[in-house]
C-alpha cells in the first residue's frame, strides 16, 4: 500500500479501461507524473506505457498498472484521480492534498516543497 502514490476511483479506472479499448492500448500501463510549467509552476501528466523504468513505483487500483516515477512521487502523494461526468461531457478530476495552490482550471498546481517554473496562462 506504501507504494500506491496515487488513489484511482471506481469511475477512472471504468474510463481509463474504456480509452485503452478505443486507443488498442489494452494491457499498456498508465503513467502518472509532474512536471514544471503551468501557471502554478508544476502540471500533471497521465498516459499509456508500455515500459516500467528502473526508478518507477508500479502498482495495481482495480485491474489498471499504474507508474509513477520517484521524482514525481513526493508531490503526488495520496492524490485522488476521478472522473466526473455531466451535461456537458465529463473529465478527470485530480485532488491532490499536497498542492498549496493551484490555478483556475485545476490543471496546474505547486507543492510547499517544489514550486516548479510558472508559465502565463
Amino acid at each position: 500500500m506504501e507504494n500506491e502514490v496515487v488513489i484511482l476511483t471506481e469511475a477512472a479506472s471504468l474510463q481509463i479501461k474504456e480509452m485503452m479499448k478505443h486507443n488498442e492500448e489494452e494491457g499498456a500501463l498508465l503513467r502518472v507524473a509532474i512536471k514544471g510549467g503551468g501557471c502554478s509552476g508544476l502540471s500533471y501528466g497521465m498516459g499509456f506505457d508500455h515500459e516500467v523504468k528502473e526508478d518507477d513505483l508500479h502498482f495495481e487500483q482495480h485491474g489498471i498498472q499504474i507508474i509513477v516515477d520517484k521524482e514525481s512521487a513526493p508531490a503526488l502523494k495520496g492524490t485522488k484521480i476521478d472522473f466526473k461526468q455531466s451535461m456537458m461531457g465529463g473529465g478527470f478530476t485530480i485532488d491532490n492534498p499536497n498542492a498549496i495552490a493551484s490555478c483556475g482550471c485545476g490543471s496546474s498546481f505547486k507543492t510547499a516543497t517544489n514550486t516548479g517554473t510558472p508559465e502565463e496562462c
